[in-house]
C-alpha cells in the first residue's frame, strides 16, 4: 500500500547478505526489500521447567557427594568474588588517580588550569566559554588539498595560516594531537607557498620561552619566508595500484590488492555485514545504521583489512573492536548523520595493502560530476548474494538540488548526505556495501568523500546511491578520536566478568548433573 501524503520512504541498505534469510526483511513502501542479517526483535530466551517433586521413595540418609560439590561451589564463588573485588579496586584506584590528575570526565575537555570542563561541541564555536578563553584559542585545522595549517583567532573571529618562520616538527605534533591524532602517526611539516595572498598570518614568538604553543602565536601582517605550514598528521590517501573505470560493483569484476588499501570488511558471527574505511592505525569510519541496536556491541564485530576475498577471511581471526561511537544526531528513519567510528583493540600495521584514506579538509569543494569511486563486497545485482571478491565502480557526484528533484528523491537528500551515480542506472552500490568508502583523487591524494548510506534498489534509473557527506563529519571525527574512559572501564571489566560467569555456570551445571 502506498501513501498519497508524500514520497515513499527510501529503501535502506542496512545489512550484508546472508545465505539463508532466517528472518523476514523489513518492507519499505515502494521498494523491493533486501534480506536482513538479523531480526530487529530481541532473541527469545529459552524457558526451563523447574523440577517438581513427585512421590518417590525416600532418598538415602547420607549424600556426601552433594555436600562436597556444594562446598566446592561455595569455595569457588568466594574465590571468584574476591578476584572481582580486587580487579574492581585496582581499576577504581586507577580512575580515581586519573580523575584527580584530569578533573574533567571522559566526554568533556578541560579549560586549562581553571578546572572548568566543557563539552567538545563548545570548542571553536566562536563563543568563549572557558574562563580564560582556552576553548577558542586551541582551534586548529588543516585547510584545502595542500593541508595548510590554520589557527583560529578569537579576537577577529577568523582563521589564519601559520607562517613557517621558526616552525618545527615539535609544534606540528602538538597541533596534530589537538586534532585527535596519535603523535606516532605524525608525517611531516613543510613550508609551502600559499595558494592565495594573505594579509595576516599567525607567527611564533620565539622569545616567549618554554610556554604553550598557542601562547607563542600572535597575529602578524608579514611572514619573512613567505611560506606557510603544510602539516600532515598521517600519511594517507596513497594507493599502490592504478585505477580503471571499467569495473563495477553491480555486475562487474574485482579489484586487485593495494588498489583500495583503506577498504575493510566488517563481520558479525563470521558473516560480512558492512564495509568501512581506515583513517588511522586504530580508527575505522563506517555507517551508523550498520551498528544499530544489538549490533552496537563492539565485541560482536571483527574487522578484516588487506584481504580481497571473503572466503580467505574465514581462515583469519580479524581485528577485534574495542569501541563503537555512533553520531549522536543519527536519525534511524531519515538516515541523517549516518556515520560511526570503530576503535580497534589492536592497531593495524600499515603495508602496501593496508593504508588509511585522507579525511577531507575544510575548503575542499567537491564539484557536481566529479569522478569518484565506490568499493565493497555488496551484491552484484539487486536481491543477489554478496560478492566473494572486492569490486569497485566509478560514479560521478550529483548536485544535491538535482538529486532532490521530484522524480529522483523528492527533497529527502539532507546536507549531511551526498548523491553519486548514473541517473540512467546500471552502476551503483548495493546491499552489503553500506559503510564502505566513496573516494575521489585530487592533488594525487585519495580523499574520503562519503560512506555508503542508502538508496532505492540497486542501479535503478533515477535512484542513485546516497552517501554520508564526510566534509560535514570531519570535525566530529577529530573530536571523537580519543578513548572514552567510562566506556574503556566497561571494556576492561567486561571480559573478567564474562570469564567468571562462565566458570560459575560450568561448575553449577556439573554439580547439578552430579546431584541427579
Amino acid at each position: 500500500m502506498t501513501s498519497t501524503l508524500g514520497p515513499p520512504p527510501p529503501y535502506y541498505e542496512n545489512r550484508g547478505f546472508q545465505p539463508e534469510p532466517l528472518y523476514a526483511a523489513r518492507q519499505a513502501a515502494g521498494a523491493a526489500p533486501y534480506p536482513q542479517l538479523f531480526s530487529t526483535n530481541p532473541p527469545s530466551v529459552p524457558s526451563y521447567m523447574p523440577r517438581v517433586a513427585t512421590h518417590q521413595p525416600s532418598p538415602p540418609a547420607a549424600r556426601p557427594p552433594r555436600r562436597t560439590c556444594a562446598a566446592s561451589l561455595r569455595k569457588t564463588i568466594i574465590i571468584i568474588l574476591s578476584i572481582l573485588i580486587v580487579i574492581c579496586c585496582a581499576i577504581a584506584a586507577f580512575f580515581i588517580w586519573y580523575f584527580v590528575e584530569n578533573t574533567c570526565l571522559s566526554s568533556l575537555v578541560g579549560c586549562g588550569s581553571s578546572g572548568v570542563c566543557m563539552s567538545p561541541s563548545q570548542w571553536c564555536d566562536g563563543v568563549s566559554d572557558c574562563p580564560n578563553g582556552e576553548d577558542e584559542t586551541r582551534c586548529v585545522r588543516l585547510f584545502g588539498p595542500n593541508f595548510i595549517l590554520e589557527v583560529y583567532s578569537p579576537v577577529s573571529n577568523s582563521w589564519y595560516p601559520v607562517c613557517h618562520d621558526d616552525w618545527n616538527d615539535d609544534y606540528g605534533k602538538i597541533a596534530c594531537r589537538d586534532m585527535g591524532y596519535n603523535v606516532d602517526t605524525y608525517f611531516y611539516s613543510h613550508g609551502v607557498p600559499p595558494e592565495a595572498s594573505f594579509k595576516s598570518y599567525m607567527k611564533l614568538n620565539t622569545s616567549a620561552g618554554n610556554i604553550d604553543l598557542y601562547k607563542k602565536l600572535y597575529n602578524s601582517g608579514s611572514c619573512a619566508t613567505g611560506n606557510v605550514v603544510s602539516l600532515r598528521c598521517i600519511e594517507c590517501g596513497l594507493s599502490s595500484k592504478g585505477v580503471s573505470t571499467m569495473n563495477r560493483i553491480v555486475g562487474g569484476s574485482g579489484a586487485v590488492l593495494g588498489q583500495w588499501p583503506w577498504q575493510v570488511s566488517l563481520h558479525v558471527q563470521g558473516t560480512h555485514v558492512c564495509g568501512g574505511s581506515i583513517i588511522t592505525h586504530s580508527w575505522i569510519v563506517t555507517a551508523a545504521h550498520c551498528v544499530e541496536g544489538r549490533l552496537s556491541d563492539p565485541h560482536s564485530w571483527r574487522v578484516y583489512a588487506g584481504i580481497l576475498n571473503q572466503d580467505e577471511m574465514l581462515f583469519r581471526s580479524g581485528y577485534k573492536v574495542q569501541l563503537i561511537i555512533s553520531h549522536p544526531d543519527y536519525d534511524t528513519d531519515s538516515k541523517d548523520n549516518d556515520v560511526a567510528l570503530m576503535k580497534l583493540e589492536t592497531p593495524l600495521s600499515f603495508t602496501e595493502t593496508v593504508k588509511p584514506v585522507c579525511l577531507p579538509n575544510p575548503g575542499m569543494m567537491f564539484q557536481p560530476n566529479q569522478q569518484c569511486w565506490i568499493s565493497g563486497w555488496g551484491a552484484e545485482y539487486q536481491g543477489g548474494k554478496t560478492s566473494n571478491n572486492l569490486n569497485y565502480v566509478a560514479v560521478p557526484l550529483i548536485e544535491r538540488s538535482r538529486c532532490n528533484a521530484v522524480f529522483i528523491y523528492n527533497g529527502m537528500i539532507l546536507p549531511t548526505m551526498i548523491c553519486a551515480g548514473d541517473l540512467a542506472g546500471g552502476v551503483d552500490s548495493c546491499q552489503g556495501d553500506s559503510g564502505g568508502p566513496l573516494v575521489t583523487l585530487h592533488h594525487s591524494v585519495w580523499w574520503l568523500v562519503g560512506d555508503t548510506s542508502w538508496g532505492t534498489g540497486c542501479a535503478t534509473p533515477n535512484k542513485p546511491g546516497v552517501y554520508g557527506n564526510m566534509t560535514v563529519f570531519t570535525d566530529w571525527i577529530y573530536r571523537n578520536m580519543q578513548v572514552k574512559y567510562s566506556e574503556l572501564f566497561s571494556y576492561i571489566l567486561r571480559p573478567h566478568i564474562l570469564k567468571c560467569s562462565s566458570t560459575l555456570k560450568k561448575l553449577i551445571n556439573k554439580c547439578d548433573l552430579h546431584d541427579k
